[in-house]
Parts: structure tokens; C-alpha cells; sequence
């Protein structure tokens, strides 16, 4: 059999920068096993499954290694699939994941919004195990329903940071948040998962539920600019809704084709 497939730099306006998602759309779905290794041969931070439910779209994300509850960046690519090349008519794209509920994603000309819930983050003791995590300590930590996130005092900190992937791999999270107060943005952050199948995420979209409601009470404003700090790079624009948060970005096509599965 064939199975189509599509990647795509999600929160860029230009190729080879952003977070690349494989897109698979399917019209049922595949063994779990299979999509599983789909994503594993596709080696990329996410790879993104949807099956057309009536007039919405369910939903699931792979890393390499596992399932994950949620993916900003590989929803932005499924739905700049559906908007640009599978002949979606609408402006607004719902999406349903049994692991996460509703989602949604509108179109306003070439600029997509994601509608998430929001991350509901709780602060956590600083603790010698999550200062020895990097070559510099935060501030703070707090802990959501999947990442921790680590607050620090500016964003050169961000950008000085080395994680120990070895130490970071034992903790019960499906990755790291790290973020601070941004010079040309509201703020910044950077993401590490190695216990999900990758070190460091060029832009995470769903860190931005856990994030958002944290800068929006810091900085008593609902509307925000966000920078992920990869050697890639991604810019977000970020709402604060309480129980939701919008999350918009652009998108490129790099590339479209078949992959062959005996």
C-alpha cells in the first residue's frame, strides 16, 4: 500500500527553519504499531496522523518513540495541509484528540491559530535534581499536566544553557520548558525532551499553553510575541483566553510524496 505524506516547517514564513512535522493523512486508521514506526523511519520531532470524522478531524502525534497528548507544531502542519493541498474550503479546521479534546485551527489569509486548552502549571520545590538538569540553576520551576518548566533571569541565560541529557532523561516529564523575559519578544524559551525521542525541539508549540498563562500574569497582558531560541528558530504570537490560548504562526511546504508500506 500507499500513504501519502507531506513535511512541513511549522512557525516560519521560510523553508528549512521553524519545527519540520511529517503530515499523513488517512482516510482509517492504521495499527498503532505501524504508525509508530512510520514516525520512527520519518525521524523527525513529530509525525501527525488525522482521519476525517464527519465534518471535524481526529487527531494523534508520534515522536520517534511514542505517542504524545499533544503537538502544536505538527497541528499547524496538519491543518496548512488540509487548508493548502487537500481542498479544505472552510477558515476554521476542529480537530478532536481523545488524549486532549477539542482543538481547532483558523485560517486569516496565510496566518494559522491554534485554540488549545490552556495548561493549568503548578509551582514546584527548586530541588538539588533539577539544578544538576543545567550549567546554569533557574529561578523557579513549575510543573503542568506533561513538562516541567524552568524559569530563569533573561534570555542570554536561555541561550547559554547546556543541558545533561542524561540527567534530564530520568525525570517524570515528557520534556523541559526553559524560558525567560525576551529582548526583542515578550519572551523566549527553548524545549528538551530526550525521554520523547528528542533532544532539543527548533519550536514547540504546545510548550506555549504552559508558557502563555505564566507571561500573560507577569506582564498583566493577554497578547503576547514569543521566540523559541533553536538553531532553527520560530515566532509565535500568543493570546491568553484563561481556559484556552490561541498560538498563530505561518507554515512552508518542503516537501510532498508517497511512502510504500508492504
Amino acid at each position: 500500500m500507499t500513504q501519502k505524506i507531506y513535511q512541513v516547517d511549522a512557525f516560519t514564513d521560510k523553508i528549512f527553519a521553524g519545527n519540520p512535522a511529517a503530515v499523513c493523512p488517512l482516510n482509517k486508521w492504521l495499527d498503532d504499531d505501524l504508525m509508530q514506526k512510520i514516525a520512527a523511519e520519518n525521524n523527525l520531532s513529530e509525525t501527525v496522523f488525522y482521519v476525517k470524522n464527519g465534518d471535524n478531524f481526529d487527531i494523534r502525534w508520534f515522536t520517534p518513540e511514542v505517542e504524545v497528548d499533544l503537538c502544536g507544531h505538527a497541528t499547524l502542519a496538519a491543518a496548512f495541509v488540509l487548508f493548502w493541498h487537500q481542498g479544505f474550503s472552510g477558515d476554521i479546521i476542529h480537530f478532536y484528540s481523545e488524549r486532549s479534546g477539542p482543538l481547532s485551527v483558523k485560517k486569516n489569509d496565510n496566518l494559522l491559530t491554534l485554540n488549545f486548552p490552556t495548561d493549568e502549571i503548578h509551582q514546584m520545590e527548586l530541588t538539588s535534581d533539577i539544578t544538576l538538569g543545567f550549567n546554569i540553576s533557574p529561578v523557579a520551576v513549575y510543573k503542568g499536566k506533561t513538562d516541567y518548566m524552568l524559569i530563569y533571569d533573561n534570555e542570554d541565560q536561555i541561550l547559554q544553557l547546556m543541558p545533561d541529557y542524561t540527567t534530564i532523561q530520568q525525570w517524570p516529564v515528557r520534556g523541559v520548558i526553559v524560558t525567560a523575559a525576551g529582548k526583542n519578544s515578550d519572551f523566549v524559551s527553548r524545549f528538551f525532551a530526550p525521554q520523547s525521542g528528542g533532544n532539543e525541539e527548533p519550536v514547540t508549540g504546545s510548550a506555549h499553553t504552559s508558557l502563555t498563562p505564566d507571561w500573560s500574569a507577569k506582564m498583566n497582558k493577554n497578547e503576547m510575541t514569543a521566540l523559541q531560541l533553536s538553531s532553527r528558530g520560530g515566532y509565535l504570537k500568543c493570546t491568553y483566553l484563561h481556559d484556552r490560548v490561541e498560538i498563530s504562526g505561518k507554515a512552508k511546504l518542503y516537501l510532498k510524496g508517497e511512502i510504500f508500506i508492504v
